[in-house]
């Protein structure tokens, strides 16, 4: 029996909402999509979210909400990710926009990002896949996770967000060399730290990204394949992705915007996501990546209709 159900994502560079229709056991069917670029990193004085910030954050989810009930949702799914979770007055956040716009946030950890997000990348790449190891880059955090079932083996998450990247590193735009070189050395040593853990989960048969972040670098650096059905499969790999990662950071954010898959929303940590991805791509060993079409959402939809 079909329902159509939303998913609210409150993220570090997004809110999004997502419509699918959908049953248990069945595929879900993207009805609708409504986004509010926040970039809610440039709100944050000291570690704590800005009133203008969290003004902004009531207005995005509230703005989300009002699509959702005119579309005839059954239910609507709350999610809010590490910007919110993290931030020194995040409790208080959290209690005001449950006051002021009726939701009620299922704050999210890093761990259970990366637990959702595998699942739907499972769900997606099918048992033929074998073990997979996911890479998920978000504005706040970095999710890793490995196994060889829906649930991880491994599930992971690491400040290195693209968001977050840019913020702490890359300050000019475009961003210096030393810039660069100082997030490349800063992601190395993080990676470094969990790569042992990582592997401890053994090799991985498939190797998974996922993220809008991801999906708009192999849209300017990956490659179209033939995949199973009706969907193209999209490959992306390490040479290509270092071979564009310099010359979009010579470019300043504005102009970004003329290349191919690098929408508004994304032109200021495109960079910073780029070269996180690559640091990662280069601690595990990993030459090339499939680019999954679905993550935290999806997951999220996935284990509410697996608990229906």
């Amino acid at each position: 029996m079909s329902m159509r159900l939303g998913v609210l994502d409150v993220g570090s560079n997004t809110v999004h909402l997502l419509v699918v229709d959908a049953g248990p056991g069945g595929r879900p069917i993207p009805h609708q999509s409504h986004k509010v670029t926040m970039r809610l990193m440039r709100y944050l004085v000291d570690g704590a979210i800005s009133d203008e910030g969290q003004e902004a954050l009531i207005a995005a989810i509230r703005e989300c909400v009002e699509v959702a009930e005119s579309v005839g949702l059954e239910q609507l799914l709350v999610v809010a990710t590490s910007a919110v979770r993290e931030a020194e007055n995040g409790e208080a956040v959290i209690a005001r926009i449950e006051a002021e716009t009726g939701v009620e946030l299922d704050i999210l950890s890093g761990e259970d990002e990366a637990r959702l997000t595998f699942l739907a990348v499972r769900r997606w790449f099918g048992w033929a896949a074998g073990r997979i190891l996911l890479l998920d880059i978000g504005g706040g955090s970095l999710e890793i996770a490995v196994g060889a079932d829906e649930e991880p083996q491994v599930a992971l998450s690491v400040p290195l967000g693209a968001g977050r990247s840019t913020v702490a590193f890359l300050t000019d735009d475009p961003p210096t060399a030393a810039q660069q070189r100082a997030l490349r050395t800063y992601a190395k040593g993080v990676l470094d730290d969990v790569v042992g853990t990582v592997r401890g989960a053994g090799r991985p048969d498939h190797v998974v990204g996922s993220s809008k972040t991801i999906r708009s670098l192999a849209r300017l650096a990956g490659s179209v394949v033939p995949g199973l059905g009706g969907d193209d499969r999209v490959v992306l790999r390490r040479k290509d992705l270092d071979d564009w990662v310099p010359r979009i950071a010579r470019m300043d954010a504005d102009s970004r915007h003329a290349l191919p898959g690098i929408t508004p929303d994304r032109t200021f940590q495109i960079v910073a996501g780029g070269i996180v991805l690559s640091e990662a791509m280069r601690a595990f060993g990993v030459r090339e990546l499939d680019v999954s079409p679905w993550a935290l959402r999806e997951g999220r939809l996935l284990r509410h209709l697996d608990r229906l």
